[in-house]
């Protein structure tokens, strides 16, 4: 039996890059997808329903069972009626992958309203409304069969939002914000039993080849590629698709991140570092004395603080 026979996934953005690997994947291990993509550009706006009929038309050649979705995940009332469609298409919904999203990278200081405001709802609002519509199907499910769904949230963080990077404050902060959103969602819904956990995923994809110069156009798809590619971004998919599974029925409000082809890191976000307290505990700081607590405890360390490009390793590190 196929890890995830029987399941019904949504993924979101699925018509390229990470996203359309995850769709691939999942339903070559039995999954029925709805194959959502808005078909904008790299920088959002704009819409080809092209991107999810293509991936659906890829599913389908190869035995599997998939419909798209063209809605704009970041409006409520679409958001509702993908969930609607994977239900009522395939009688339920066990797996939700938010995935969409898009770029306007700009230094803080070029950076106008409208790049702001963009990049937030996609990514950040993207995932809400799904999420949101998602967790009341399976809350109301889960009263029905007065039990747990076993359903599961793969969320997309990013490096960006985990570790920040010049000329990217929208993006940090979107990407930051989602796997927090993960963490708390995880909170909301262990007791229905429906997990949430984030990827920040790596590769070749049409938003980071618009960083680097490159054409939408000329950027190779997952399903693409001749033989196994360290840049190919369909290589984040079996990450996804053990999440998706019940093999991981015991992973909940965990965030990962997949880089260099085939090294995935797990992350502690915000894990304490270092606590200092006024000697005796019985008044108000000076703040100098202060300054000097911390520094030696932190800054004269060998802490590294969150940097960008930052070599990850240890023990959380899973090989």
């Amino acid at each position: 039996m196929a890890l995830l026979d029987g399941k019904t996934v949504i993924v979101t953005g699925a018509g390229h890059g990470v996203g359309r690997g995850y769709a691939l994947d999942m339903a070559a291990q039995g999954a029925r997808v709805v194959v959502n993509d808005l078909g904008g550009a790299p920088s959002g706006g704009g819409g080809d329903q092209r991107a999810a009929d293509e991936v659906v038309e890829v599913i389908k050649s190869r035995g599997g069972e998939a419909v798209a979705n063209y809605a704009d995940v970041s409006d409520f009332a679409d958001a509702e009626a993908m969930v609607r469609q994977a239900v009522d298409t395939f009688g339920g919904l066990d797996v939700l992958v938010l995935n969409a999203g898009i770029l306007r990278d700009k230094m803080i200081f070029n950076m106008d309203e409208g790049d702001w405001d963009a990049v937030v709802k996609v990514h950040l609002k993207g995932h809400f409304a799904p999420a949101r519509h998602a967790c009341a199907y399976w809350r109301d499910k889960s009263k029905e069969i007065d039990g747990k769904v076993g359903a599961s949230v793969i969320t997309t963080t990013s490096s960006v939002g985990l570790l920040g990077n010049t000329g990217q404050t929208n993006y940090a902060a979107a990407k930051g914000g989602i796997a927090m959103f993960t963490i708390a969602l995880a909170q909301d819904m262990a007791r229905y039993g429906v997990r949430a956990n984030s990827i920040a995923p790596s590769g070749t994809t049409r938003l980071i080849g618009v960083t680097m110069g490159s054409e939408p156009d000329s950027i190779v798809e997952p399903d693409q590629y001749e033989g196994f590619e360290l840049r190919n971004p369909g290589n984040v998919a079996p990450l996804a698709v053990w999440l998706a599974s019940d093999l991981s029925s015991h992973v909940n409000g965990q965030v990962f991140f997949f880089g260099q082809g085939t090294k995935v890191t797990h992350f502690h976000p915000w894990t304490p570092n270092a606590v200092v307290s006024v000697p005796g505990g019985d008044r108000k700081w000076d703040p100098e004395e202060l300054g000097r607590a911390v520094d030696t405890l932190v800054f004269r360390s060998n802490h590294g603080g969150l940097r960008s490009g930052a070599e990850f390793g240890g023990a959380s590190a899973l090989g």
